[in-house]
Order: C-alpha cells, then sequence, then structure tokens
C-alpha cells in the first residue's frame, strides 16, 4: 500500500520550515544582492523560484541518466533546442504540438510536475504549455529579520598592474541574516497529476529533494540553511476534502514580535500542531518535526 504522501492521484497541501544563521537566504539583484525583506512589516521572503531551482539540482543530482528525470530548465542549457528534441528524438511533426508537449511532459521531470511554458520565441515547432500539478508560494520569516552587510577583503587583487602599484587587497562585502525562521506553503493537484502521469516516485524524488536541498547547495553567501518542519496534508481524493488554508490554520507558529531571535531553538516551544483537529478524509505525515 502507497504511504499517503506519495499517492499521485491523491491531494496534497504541506507546510514547510527554512531557517537561515548567518547567511543571505535569497538576495534581491534589484536591491544589491541584499536579503530579500516586506518592506512594510520587515519579514523576510525567499521566493518560489529559489526553491524550486535547488529541488530540480538535487533531483538531478539523486536520479542522474534515470529515464524520465532529465530537466527542462536547467543551468547553461538553452531551452528552445530542449523543445525541439520533441520533434528530432520524439517523433512529432510541425504542427503535432500535443505529441510533442507529451514527450516533453514524459521526459522531464520538472515539466511534468511544475509544468513549463514551451512556446518561447518565434518556433513553429513548439510544445505548447502545460499545467503543473506542484505550486509552492513565497516562504515568508515568522518575525522581522535584520539585514546586515559585512566588509570583507582578498589578499589577491583582480590586476597584475594593480601588485605593481602596490595594492595587495581587494574590498568587498556579504549580504547576511543573523537568524530568521520562514515559512511557506505548497500544493500538488492529484486532478492535474494525473493528465501528467506523476508516479509515486515522482512524488518520492520530490519530497526527499525537498528534505535534501540545502544539503548539496552549500555556499559561503548561505551561511547555514536547513528545512526545519515538513508536514503533508494528504486527502483522500484528488479534489480535496478541506480548504487548503484551514488545514495551514493547524499549524501555528507564534511570532517573538521582534527580531533579536538568534537560533531554532528560539521557536522549538512556540510551535503547535492541532493534529486531532484534522478532518476526516485527511491524513496528516510529519516528513521532518
Amino acid at each position: 500500500m502507497t504511504d499517503a504522501h506519495l499517492d499521485p492521484t491523491r491531494k496534497h497541501d504541506y507546510v514547510f520550515l527554512i531557517d537561515v544563521k548567518d547567511g543571505n537566504p535569497n538576495g534581491d539583484p534589484d536591491a544589491g544582492g541584499m536579503p530579500r525583506t516586506d518592506p512594510i512589516t520587515g519579514q523576510g521572503l525567499i521566493t518560489d523560484v529559489a526553491l524550486k531551482r535547488k529541488i530540480r539540482n538535487t533531483v538531478t543530482l539523486l536520479h542522474q541518466g534515470r529515464p524520465g528525470f532529465e530537466m527542462y530548465v536547467e543551468q547553461g542549457v538553452a531551452l528552445n533546442p530542449q523543445i525541439q528534441r520533441a520533434y528530432t528524438e520524439g517523433g512529432a511533426k510541425e504542427g503535432e504540438t500535443a505529441t510533442a508537449q507529451e514527450w516533453m511532459v514524459r521526459n522531464f521531470w520538472d515539466v511534468r510536475l511544475f509544468g513549463a511554458v514551451m512556446s518561447v520565441g518565434d518556433q513553429k515547432k513548439h510544445a505548447g504549455r502545460a499545467r503543473g500539478p506542484m505550486q509552492l508560494t513565497f516562504s515568508r520569516s515568522i518575525d522581522p529579520i535584520t539585514p546586515l552587510e559585512a566588509g570583507i577583503t582578498r589578499v589577491a587583487p583582480n590586476k597584475p598592474e594593480d601588485l605593481a602599484k602596490g595594492k595587495v587587497t581587494e574590498m568587498g562585502n556579504k549580504h547576511y541574516v543573523p537568524y530568521g525562521l520562514y515559512r511557506g506553503h505548497g500544493f500538488y493537484s492529484g486532478a492535474l497529476g494525473a493528465k501528467a502521469n506523476v508516479t509515486p516516485q515522482d512524488l518520492a524524488a520530490y519530497w526527499q529533494a525537498l528534505t535534501m536541498m540545502f544539503d548539496h547547495d552549500r555556499a559561503s553567501s548561505r551561511g547555514e540553511m536547513a528545512i526545519r518542519g515538513l508536514y503533508v496534508f494528504s486527502h483522500d481524493d484528488a479534489y480535496g476534502q478541506a480548504p487548503a488554508h484551514k488545514l495551514f490554520d493547524l499549524i501555528r507558529i507564534k511570532p517573538l514580535g521582534h527580531s533579536e531571535a538568534r537560533s531554532w531553538d528560539d521557536y522549538t516551544d512556540r510551535i503547535t500542531i492541532d493534529e486531532d483537529k484534522v478532518p476526516a478524509g485527511v491524513t496528516l505525515t510529519r516528513l521532518i518535526d
């Protein structure tokens, strides 16, 4: 019997908790790389795009070479040639958009899970647009964060002529957050998953990547990042037995009301999960607790 959270025919809604210590979880290029924040509340933000990139990278790392686990959106790979493979390798003819899309969905894990726009540019041979059953929200910190900047130096100048002039260091800076606990939500549609032929193995790869993505994405700029909680509400059918927001309300984290938190221990006794209020027809699975 398939575990509830691995059943692609069911609807799944989930809550995940991410924390960062002395690092920049998601820099904003429009703000010089500073950690993303809500200018009104001061809460930190992590975009869904940033997390999907880490998930894709982790799935690729764990399932490299496995049929059906290629990535459409891959670093250093142009999209148009990926689409044309549906015609050169998949046998689709010009005008057979549905056939091309079926090949793309079958071969690319991220198209199957997240969906994709596969009609970029002015190509006559394209694969249309596929709706993905799995979606994520932005993650938002429980309390306001304190974005800081540290000046750094490097002992190797950029240019030989700088050395000749006596320059011995290069100056730089690093943006970081002393500590932040972020909460995000995700949704999986069993109905859309059935159309994309999502398998239990696809979902297993997703949950595994979500739990491991920071272990394989270390960088000095990101400090220490970890996923601290992953709670999956699995419905008994493809359409859902209760609204997602009602289920999310069952997991509460009491804010501190300030930005002085410096570790996960500041929040561990402030998390409440009303498991006895999970409605009939819904199963709660704690993948990380």
